[in-house]
């Protein structure tokens, strides 16, 4: 693996640069101090930044949202949001996890992404709402993900789906990681329908300490970031404390999945340059391209720490991973189809 290129992807973007003297002080999640506060001042910042104009409320004309109850193997359920398009049945599906380090966030998190996969490429989205920490400690968001995936694969009639579409798993963050592990386990236990494509945004793959010795050469973005702004260090590792993650446990790092990756789908990724899981997601696209053979996309936003694209979505690099996002989907439905005529 040559990794010596990444650390380009460290130069701040100039547009970011230019807009960094007008926004707060940088704040690590640490600061925050409980799940309960951090939950209240982040939805009181999304409330004001619509106010602001900032974030725009999606049109949903010509989509139907509604609640759905998942049950769960506890005899619990949880919630998840169904975004569908009013004049088409029978499309493809995509089960998405929120991110929020499993301790904050909530389905509509990526409401601007459901809109493009709705209208514009026919999808059905299950955006869940899985259980958080500290309240729900690990591996029980991992439990949920994968309960929710095994319970749209029984359930395409009440979805509205036709898996053989296209049955596309992912997240953004602590999301993307619960969507890798519900992967797996998709693939370990031959789910029918099959998955058929991943997208893993700016994931969580893999605890700092259970990096593989023939990895840590690579796995620089942990230190070289660890003052990042919106998600630091410091601010990673009370995430982990929330969620008493075991670091050594394929259903807390993926990467480190005990049967290997092969049988892994066809996966998107998007990563952001300035961020310490920068080179997790790299490490592991590496993993899947060159030692499984899996087919892999990758979009980089050099430049951008975590969570850029989407605190900022005023951002040239903010707008086009959205619409990365499009094509990335369309790719994956493509590889689909040339798998079905194989």
């Amino acid at each position: 693996m040559d990794s010596t290129s990444w650390k380009a992807y460290g130069k701040i973007d100039p547009e970011f640069e230019a807009v960094l003297p007008h926004l707060p002080p940088a704040k690590s999640f640490a600061d925050y101090g409980s799940a309960e506060n951090l939950r209240t001042t982040i939805g009181e910042q999304m409330t004001q930044s619509i106010q602001a104009g900032i974030f725009k409320l999606v049109d949903w004309t010509g989509v139907v949202k509604q609640d759905i109850q998942i049950p769960t193997r506890d005899g619990q359920s949880i919630r998840a949001v169904r975004y569908a398009p009013e004049s088409k049945e029978g499309g493809p599906l995509f089960v998405y996890f929120h991110g929020g380090g499993w301790t904050f966030g909530f389905p509509e998190a990526w409401e601007s992404g459901f809109e493009v996969l709705t209208k514009e490429l026919g999808f059905v989205v299950l955006s869940v709402d899985y259980r958080l920490a500290p309240e729900h400690i690990f591996p029980t968001a991992a439990n949920d993900a994968w309960d929710s995936v095994q319970w749209a694969a029984q359930n395409p009639s009440t979805l509205g789906v036709n898996l053989a579409q296209g049955f596309i798993v992912g997240g953004t963050s602590a999301g993307a990681n619960l969507a890798a592990i519900a992967s797996h386990e998709a693939t370990d236990t031959a789910i029918s329908p099959p998955v058929t494509g991943q997208f893993l945004a700016f994931a969580n793959l893999l605890h700092y300490d259970a990096v593989p010795e023939k990895y840590k050469p690579h796995f620089n973005s942990w230190e070289e970031f660890k003052d990042a702004m919106f998600l630091d260090q410091r601010g990673m590792k009370w995430f982990y404390e929330q969620y008493k993650i075991d670091p050594q446990s394929h259903l807390g790092s993926p990467l480190l999945w005990p049967s290997g990756h092969k049988s892994q789908p066809p996966t998107y990724f998007q990563a952001a340059g300035m961020d310490p899981a920068r080179d997790e997601t790299l490490i592991y696209e590496y993993i899947l391209r060159e030692e499984s053979g899996v087919l892999t996309k990758l979009d980089v936003y050099g430049g951008l720490p975590h969570g850029a694209t989407d605190f900022l979505p005023m951002l040239s690099k903010s707008k086009q991973a959205l619409s990365d996002a499009g094509a990335g989907f369309e790719w994956l439905l493509s590889t689909k189809q040339k798998q079905s005529k194989v």
